[in-house]
């Protein structure tokens, strides 16, 4: 996914030092920390530095296994990655439903079912399922009338 408005790679950083510290990583010159990290997770130890260095990191399978080791959601690594932003997480994990419910026929369209017998057998399966059972006639009984 290309991004108008990337984030922020120094912010990144930032943010990866500061959990690579709390996680008592030695990021210091010769703390051995970036090469521990790098054996940890998997991640080449030149990428690690790359990234701690500030010049970005927009591989999502890097992304995913730095959120894996880091015990991280990958969506909260995603938007400060610059990924994703706030806006779009929020439609991901909140899609919109106000758009309606689909027609069986838009439902046949959408999931490419183009035989005229098995089109009409799922559009009237799906018209069965969707009446609403008299309680008065057999309850659930909605096929049989």
């Amino acid at each position: 996914m290309e991004r108008t408005n990337p984030g922020d790679p120094k912010h990144f950083a930032r943010w990866l030092r500061n959990q690579l510290d709390r996680r008592g990583y030695d990021l210091r010159p010769r703390g051995g920390g970036q090469t521990k990290f790098a054996q940890d997770s998997g991640i080449g130890r030149a990428t690690i530095s790359r990234i701690l260095a500030g010049n970005g990191a927009t591989d999502t399978g890097v992304l995913a296994t730095l959120a894996a080791t880091l015990e991280v959601p990958l969506s909260e690594v995603l938007v400060i990655a610059g990924i994703l932003d706030a806006d779009e997480l929020h439609a991901v994990r909140n899609p919109d439903r106000s758009a309606g419910h689909l027609t069986p026929e838009e439902a046949a369209d959408e999931l490419g079912i183009e035989d005229p017998q098995s089109r009409a057998l799922f559009i009237s399966m799906t018209q069965t399922l969707q009446r609403t059972p008299d309680p008065q006639n057999g309850g659930d009984r909605a096929a049989e009338r």
